[in-house]
């Protein structure tokens, strides 16, 4: 789909891009060094995680760029996590933002940028958020510094759980 105009267009994703959600989980995962094939059946688990949390519309929406002729060639997702309530998040609700990846012929034209905008949005205009969070990349850090994000107040870490 695109505007009257032909041009791209911006929209937010339903249950049927969702196989495309995956296919850019994938992408992204595979470009940051992540052996995506070595268990294919997750691909089964993300889709079912996309379709759970698109039917909480207040918990979780995905912004793809769509382009004429070519389909989805870009997406950025967004979540509401819930957390303990603080003075400074009273509802203790948090956002984050993954999934922002571009189809490797389109990008360099603003289409992250334009879906990463729309999340902005999306978390100011309908959730109750008041810090949204997000992993950059060494390539995407101008992107998001220019949105707005700089480093969190806290010092974030973590560690992995084996089993």
């Amino acid at each position: 789909m695109t505007d009257d105009a032909g041009r791209v267009l911006i929209r937010r994703a339903g249950a049927a891009d969702i196989d495309r959600l995956v296919e850019f989980r994938a992408l992204m995962m595979s470009e940051m060094g992540e052996d995506v094939d070595a268990d294919p059946t997750w691909r089964g688990d993300a889709a079912a995680w996309f379709a759970r949390r698109m039917e909480e519309p207040d918990a979780l929406a995905a912004f793809v760029a769509e382009v004429p002729g070519a389909g989805v060639v870009g997406c950025a997702v967004g979540t509401v996590d819930d957390h303990a309530p603080s003075p400074r998040n009273r509802s203790g609700r948090r956002g984050e933002i993954a999934n922002v990846v571009t189809s490797p012929d389109f990008r360099g034209r603003g289409l992250a940028r334009a879906c990463v905008s729309a999340l902005l949005t999306w978390f100011a205009d309908e959730t109750t958020v008041t810090t949204v969070r997000l992993a950059a990349t060494p390539d995407s850090e101008t992107l998001y510094r220019g949105l707005g994000f700089t480093e969190p107040r806290d010092l974030i870490l973590q560690v992995r759980v084996t089993r």
